[in-house]
């Protein structure tokens, strides 16, 4: 390959997004904006809203008191609106009428609102993972269609500079061909202690919070911030920090699917009271190569040069692409020039959501598809949620990704939807 490597690096690093699909400020009205899931990181993306200059933040959405205060703490320096406050998302759609909404619940709470929010008329920026279950997906991507609505969803590395320019290298054959593919990421942490369930704080809604998903005792762990511990409301590791990894095998190889997922999972040291695994490997085989997915939850230390990421092994080299520590070729021969490309992140939290942000509004403009369009998502998400099948099932599985069945397995395919706790109905 007649590829000039420090060339590549340098006209890739300017290139990657460094001019995104900006509208003009100035011509542009001010876009009303809701926020569904005031929390961490749903502050973290209404931040970049206010940023673009085009959106105003007209009403939030919690079911905690605690967080919709902390976010009108947030937004108070940001903007001289003062947004109104909700705790039914159903009636923020109906008074508010809001032209966006953000999403940014806990992850059995994305579908629901997402599909109530696109048949309001809203285009819809939703965190990943986009939903729960398989099919919850099928009908978030179907009304999204039916109603015309631009739906991206948070999957920021799409636009991240270096990610980026990684993909680039990739396809343009830096590596050569691509046999094996490998993402993970290894936590700290110890064995830990059970956390006590304990009193609903205050200005809580818990029931609420819940919603479709099985109702369990308030407990410390899961809320705030801490239900992708728990199966009934997340799927681990996996649909947390999976879904980015698993999301470049797809975004790099131009595939749809996996032709059959194996995966197995456990819990062998944790101690507390979450439910996740705390160790899973899954293996993902497509038609030209074989990809795998690992976790663990502890014993984090230095042996390993990456924490998290993924590598793609090549006829050429391997590249790694992580987080901040941005990406990195290791060609074949011990004397050959190793390639690195610094990240570009943005505070807090070392992400890249205005480039993400910035290519929603565009796309709102033209009507054209998002850089992380709901339908990509949701293959990415399936990735994801595969694995926590098969995991659950105990065995290999064969994915009909045209149908969006798992062939010949009428137990596996019980596992694609879930019972929803009543008054509320699974998307169909």
């Amino acid at each position: 390959m007649n590829l000039r490597r420090r060339d590549f690096i340098k006209t890739t690093a300017a290139s990657a997004f460094t001019a995104p699909l900006i509208l003009n400020a100035q011509k542009a009205k001010m876009i009303k904006t809701a926020v569904i899931g005031a929390g961490w990181w749903g502050m973290n993306i209404a931040q970049a809203a206010l940023a673009s200059g085009q959106c105003k933040i007209a009403a939030l959405c919690d079911v905690d008191d605690s967080q919709l205060s902390s976010a009108r703490e947030k937004l108070r320096p940001l903007t001289s609106v003062e947004p109104k406050w909700y705790k039914d998302y159903r009636e923020l759609l109906q008074d508010e009428k809001p032209e966006i909404v953000i999403v940014a619940t806990p992850d059995h709470w994305h579908a629901l609102p997402t599909i109530a929010a696109i048949e309001a008329g809203a285009d819809v920026y939703v965190e990943k993972p986009i939903c729960h279950t398989i099919n919850e997906g099928r009908a978030m991507v179907k009304a999204a269609r039916d109603h015309e609505r631009i739906v991206q969803v948070g999957l920021h590395r799409r636009t991240s500079p270096h990610n980026m320019s990684a993909i680039n290298f990739l396809k343009q054959g830096g590596a050569g061909k691509i046999g094996m593919i490998r993402s993970f990421v290894h936590s700290d942490g110890g064995r830990g202690r059970p956390t006590p369930d304990s009193d609903i704080p205050p200005g809580l809604d818990w029931d609420f919070w819940c919603g479709p998903a099985p109702y369990r005792p308030y407990n410390a762990k899961m809320h705030p911030r801490g239900f992708r511990a728990f199966l009934d409301y997340a799927n681990g590791q996996l649909g947390d920090w999976g879904i980015h990894w698993l999301d470049h095998i797809l975004w790099w190889s131009e595939e749809k699917y996996p032709r059959t997922v194996h995966s197995i999972g456990a819990r062998h040291i944790l101690q507390d009271n979450t439910d996740a695994p705390d160790t899973q490997v899954v293996h993902y085989q497509f038609e030209e190569f074989i990809a795998t997915w690992e976790n663990r939850r502890y014993g984090g230390n230095d042996a390993e040069k990456h924490e998290l990421g993924i590598y793609f092994y090549g006829t050429l080299g391997t590249v790694h692409i992580g987080w901040h520590d941005g990406w990195t070729f290791y060609p074949v021969g011990r004397n050959a020039e190793i390639l690195h490309e610094l990240p570009q992140l943005h505070e807090p939290d070392q992400q890249n959501i205005p480039e993400l942000w910035s290519n929603f509004l565009a796309c709102i403009e033209t009507r054209e598809k998002p850089v992380c369009d709901i339908e990509i998502a949701q293959r990415s998400t399936n990735m994801s949620l595969l694995g926590v099948l098969s995991a659950k099932v105990g065995r290999s599985i064969q994915w009909d990704g045209e149908k969006e069945i798992i062939a010949d397995d009428p137990e596996a395919n019980h596992y694609l939807q879930r019972d929803y706790r009543a008054p509320w109905i699974y998307p169909r």
